[in-house]
């Protein structure tokens, strides 16, 4: 099956009509025939990401246009450290942080894949952390990391354990809206804006070590 990515600015901080788009969302990927897979929004409602699967990538680039909000092309993605199925079911739980890399050049998948094999058990060093998926474009233009931490002090923690640098960390009380394929029902979780003490919206540089960890 295929994954593709598209990264959304909405150009508003209203609750409303960010809930509207995201709820547009499944029938465009319906549409463009496939369903949507995940869907994570930052906290201050900027910036949508969402996978779609088995869509037809044109049509799905198509079907966004009609929402109003500006976006990337499309993108095939690889899920990492979860299944499809598991996603679509939410056993990853939800992600409170999403950070995002720009692979340095000349890095590519197999490379990558092998050190965040090697690494990946160092994420025990922060207990704190759950880390939930990946998504890593097949382009190798970047990827997105999905986090369940109590603030941004800990996500810093676990990149440094398993020596990844990051481009940025944005804080993402994303409540992920999935569907399931073929159920005709939305399973949602909402995109409530869950603001603990001290944790509004994040977005903090990470400069760590570079070297295609």
């Amino acid at each position: 099956m295929a994954l593709y990515l598209t990264e959304n600015a909405t150009g508003t901080n209203d609750r409303a009509t960010v809930e509207a788009v995201v709820e547009r969302l499944s029938p465009t990927a319906q549409e463009a025939g496939g369903c949507l897979l995940d869907v994570q929004v930052s906290v201050d409602l900027g910036r949508i990401f969402f996978v779609a699967e088995d869509v037809d990538p044109s049509r799905l680039e198509a079907g966004i246009a009609d929402l109003g909000v500006e976006r990337t092309t499309p993108a095939l993605v690889r899920l990492v450290g979860a299944t499809v199925e598991a996603v679509r079911a939410r056993a990853g739980g939800p992600a409170s942080y999403l950070v995002e890399w720009d692979f340095p050049t000349g890095l590519d998948m197999d490379t990558y894949l092998a050190r965040k094999k090697e690494k990946a058990p160092l994420y025990a060093k922060v207990p704190e952390v759950a880390f939930l998926r990946t998504y890593v474009r097949e382009d190798m233009g970047k990827c997105l990391c999905l986090y369940d931490a109590p603030d941004d002090e800990a996500v810093i923690r676990a990149r440094q354990a398993v020596s990844s640098p990051s481009t940025a960390c944005t804080a993402s009380p994303a409540r992920a809206i999935r569907r399931h394929r073929g159920s005709g029902h939305d399973r949602r979780a909402g995109v409530r804006g869950r603001r603990a003490a001290g944790r509004g919206h994040r977005r903090v540089l990470l400069g760590a070590r570079q070297g295609g960890r």
